[in-house]
């Protein structure tokens, strides 16, 4: 079956001591899911198995067992080129992601091209209670939405949501400090005007004032606006 073959194949490829350096980066897997492959050779070997009639049975077979068919999982749906097809895909798959580096390194080619449609799934994807799919949701809205396609109703359902949850708050955070890189004026006001959660903000202002796309004026300024007080981690 592809799916053995897959599996053997990856083995081919293990680095332990990578495997226990990425057990340790993404602590929201277990350290035994780890094959230790490192990301240029997966993103190779998707490319490869991409061009393979049977590798829907490899895709079909959720959930998976190691951190890194997951992640070959991501890449071979990043590399699908029917619009319908990928999102179809991408749905089903959105459930069995449990890390941040799976979610954040599924990013499907094909959507570039029809942002239109991909609103209305984003739009579910941010009332989910799942972690990963919210997050994926603020990705793809970060990824696809802040240039030529920006609406200033974007950033305004980001805003609303509130959770606890840490790496869905560090993607809204990400999200807002490369949203005032791209559309400084319009985002901007989040923050005067306090509109997100404390921690959110004081994280979205240091994300900010560490990116080179943003002015030394304007680090200048965001770095006054950070609210004092606890803000946790």
């Amino acid at each position: 079956m592809i799916v053995d073959e897959i599996r053997n194949t990856l083995f081919q490829f293990q680095d332990t001591a990578y495997a226990n350096f990425q057990s340790r980066l993404i602590p929201t897997v277990s350290p035994e899911a780890f094959i230790g492959v490192r990301t240029p050779e997966l993103r190779k070997y998707a490319k490869q198995l991409s061009k393979d009639s049977s590798i829907e049975t490899f895709l079909s077979a959720l959930p998976h067992i190691y951190f890194e068919e997951n992640q070959l999982h991501a890449f071979l749906l990043s590399e699908m080129k029917d619009y319908d097809d990928c999102l179809a895909a991408v749905i089903r798959f959105l459930p069995y992601i449990d890390n941040w580096a799976t979610c954040d390194q599924m990013s499907p080619k094909v959507f570039r091209k029809h942002r239109e449609e991909l609103l209305s799934p984003i739009r579910q994807w941010l009332k989910s209670d799942k972690t990963y799919i919210v997050r994926f949701g603020v990705g793809m809205l970060m990824e696809h939405y802040l240039e030529e396609a920006f609406d200033p109703s974007y950033p305004a359902i980001v805003a609303e949501i509130r959770s606890e949850e840490y790496y869905i708050r560090m993607m809204i955070a990400w999200y807002f400090a490369t949203a005032l890189a791209k559309q400084y004026d319009t985002i901007l006001p989040y923050l005067t005007e306090k509109r997100l959660d404390r921690w959110t903000h004081n994280k979205t202002i240091q994300k900010a004032v560490e990116s080179y796309r943003i002015t030394p004026e304007q680090k200048e300024f965001l770095r006054k606006l950070k609210i004092s007080g606890q803000e946790g981690c």
